[in-house]
């Protein structure tokens, strides 16, 4: 059987991605080779190679309990396995979160299992993956399918266990139970036995950065304000899983509205449906028409309930592709639907995906090498205008040698004046960085939160947690606002400082790297607005309060906590790099200026210096022109995409 599109569109993004590294590589071999390396030049380039190395795909199937969503990861991803690998017969449905992907770092096959009751813990899952001592883990013999399905079966697992310590986890609510004829809560309840689970597992999709979040129904997502906050919005598509036996239940509109939709936000795109389980709508007593019919009315309903275009909603029968794929059955796995959302998931999902990383690496390699090209261009701009001087005086008198060595000595005081300024300024934005840098840093975000919870004290009641958030939002909100004027006043003067050496050095026109605070405030709006949400849905208001208020404030200051880190962190490499580019331009221009002066004090002294000097320089413009190409094919294969999408214009190429 043909190999389905996504599995050959991964693996072309993963040959994609090894390019992207190729040339990082050549980059890094380029600078070395000139001397141009450094430390955290060296740092800078090995992290961006091992955040390509370790880049996910990140896929998330959400789905209420018997939709058949383990069934259509497996039919997707490993029916090549010619087995369930995943659990997903009756009876045996995924009760815990679980991450599919392969550790590129420790290239070891593994799951690890996350013990239910570090619910109990201020500590969000992203802060427990931290530590791997807390987390129970079982080696995967790939060599034995039989060895991994067994174990596998870890995530399904489930245990009784006394309904006080059910409603300390968070996992059972007595409220509801008010009226005397109501049924006495049960002594114990049944729950499952890992919160979280991860494992890694060295398929080829996932060794090429494919990675599957499988999300177990609505009151995992209830319960766990994480996933519905921090994961499912960062996945690059949700897939959400119906069922064509039960159609669009209550449970799922409530796990769509509340935990899915509204938090995607701008990344909307990647929001499908897929109606599983067509397969109990194929009835002999009908022909295909009447069938396909029924399954195109299904559709349109389902559409509908989810207020999403029908083309946004994909039948399928997970069990019979599956079926189909083991026993090579191409009639049977057209019938299944499957082969049209796996084209979905190859012509959008992953072109979106590969967008995303190009303008990073764009954003952190091709400014660099762009700015270098730049420089290169510039050098042998000007060494082009001085061997074309020189060619001009053959033959000419010591007036016009000597009329040349004043416009150079001009040259060079007017160089010295404007230093003086640039040293000066560097003082000034030194301080002014320093100012921003203080307002993003994470002592003061964590004495923003401990005061905030000091005020709370001891106040988990829905009332006293909408007021924390409040205070807490405000001040972030206020910080991020004196940092963004701050931010500003430092782009204002590094603009000027650029603007004024380009126009007095005749030095080309450069726009220095800008940094915003725009993003960290949008991200704050939205985790403030998600929490709203979150707070006032029907699920969080049936489980038990206390446990999902205290969790949720802790999901929400983590998550907070991540932005500002991340703003303090762009920040500071901002401000590192961004006068980089003019202290190249002004070191190699003050050497230009000097080896110009010298060669016509020698050339004034005894015009044999003529030619031996003209030597030299056609030598030096002929490296440059080497190296401005060497930069410019750099360039032009860091923007190269994968398949026939628009590039971003090349620097034009540096000409005599």
């Amino acid at each position: 059987m043909q190999e389905n599109l996504f599995k050959q569109q991964m693996r072309a993004f993963d040959h994609w991605k090894a390019e992207l590294i190729q040339v990082i590589q050549d980059y890094h071999h380029w600078l070395n080779s000139r001397g141009q390396s450094s430390p955290e030049l060296d740092i800078r380039l090995f992290d961006v190679i091992e955040s390509l190395k370790t880049d996910h795909l990140t896929i998330a199937f959400v789905a209420e309990f018997s939709r058949g969503k383990t069934e259509l990861i497996n039919s997707i991803f490993f029916s090549d396995y010619k087995r369930r690998l995943l659990p997903s017969e009756a009876g045996r449905t995924t009760m815990c979160p679980t991450e599919l992907f392969y550790d590129q770092e420790e290239e070891q096959a593994y799951i690890r299992l996350l013990p239910i009751e570090t619910r109990l813990e201020e500590a969000s899952i992203s802060e427990l993956k931290k530590s791997k001592d807390r987390w129970k883990t079982i080696s995967l013999d790939i060599n034995s399918p039989d060895q991994m399905v067994e174990a596998l079966k870890e995530v399904v697992k489930t245990k009784m266990i006394p309904t006080a310590d059910a409603v300390n986890l968070g996992l059972f609510d007595d409220i509801p139970r008010r009226r005397k004829t109501d049924a006495p809560a049960p002594e114990t309840i049944e729950v499952p036995q890992w919160r979280h689970a991860v494992i890694s597992f060295p398929h080829p999709l996932l060794q090429q950065g494919l990675a599957i979040l499988d999300t177990p129904g609505l009151n995992a997502l209830g319960t766990e304000p994480e996933l519905t906050l921090n994961m499912l919005p960062n996945a690059h598509a949700v897939l959400f899983v119906l069922a064509a036996d039960t159609g669009v239940t209550r449970s799922d509109l409530e796990m769509w509205e509340h935990h899915i939709k509204e938090f995607r936000g701008d990344v909307g795109k990647g929001l499908v449906a897929a109606l599983n389980k067509i397969d109990t709508l194929w009835d002999e007593m009908k022909d295909d028409k009447a069938v396909q019919a029924s399954i195109s009315t299904q559709q349109k309903e389902a559409a509908n309930a989810l207020g999403i275009p029908v083309e946004a909603v994909f039948p399928v029968s997970a069990q019979k592709a599956l079926l189909a794929k083991t026993k090579d059955d191409a009639t049977l796995l057209a019938a299944s639907r499957l082969p049209a959302l796996e084209h979905y998931l190859a012509s959008e999902i992953i072109p979106a995906k590969q967008g995303i990383i190009r303008s990073t690496v764009a954003n952190e390699v091709g400014s660099l090498i762009r700015s270098d090209f730049e420089h290169m261009s510039s050098q042998f701009k000007q060494h082009a205008e001085h061997l074309a001087e020189l060619n001009a005086m053959s033959g000419k008198n010591t007036t016009l040698i000597q009329h040349m060595m004043r416009k150079a000595r001009e040259k060079q005081e007017s160089y010295n004046k404007n230093m003086e300024y640039f040293q000066s300024s560097r003082r000034t934005l030194n301080q002014q960085a320093q100012l921003l840098l203080n307002e993003l840093s994470l002592k003061k975000f964590d004495k923003l939160v401990n005061d905030a919870r000091d005020r709370m004290a001891g106040s988990w009641t829905t009332g006293g947690l909408k007021t924390g958030m409040k205070s807490i939002f405000d001040a972030i909100s206020e910080t991020l606002q004196i940092a963004t004027r701050h931010a500003s006043d430092t782009r204002d003067q590094i603009i000027k400082i650029y603007d004024r050496f380009q126009e007095e050095n005749d030095l080309p026109a450069q726009t220095p790297k800008i940094f915003s605070t725009d993003k960290y405030l949008a991200e704050m709006e939205k985790i403030y607005a998600q929490a709203e949400d979150y707070r006032t849905s029907t699920i969080t208001t049936m489980t038990e309060q206390s446990f999902v208020i205290k969790k949720f404030f802790i999901t929400l200051v983590s998550h907070a906590r991540d932005i500002f880190f991340q703003a303090n962190q762009e920040a500071e490499t901002w401000f590192k790099d961004v006068m980089v580019p003019l202290a190249k331009h002004v070191t190699e221009h003050k050497q230009v200026l000097e080896q110009h002066m010298e060669t016509l004090y020698k050339v004034n002294e005894s015009k044999e210096n003529l030619a031996s000097r003209k030597q030299e320089l056609e030598a030096t413009c002929k490296d440059l022109r080497v190296q401005v190409e060497a930069l410019q094919k750099m360039y032009r294969q860091l923007q190269t995409p994968k398949s026939g999408q628009d590039q971003t214009k090349p620097p034009a190429a540096a000409s005599a």
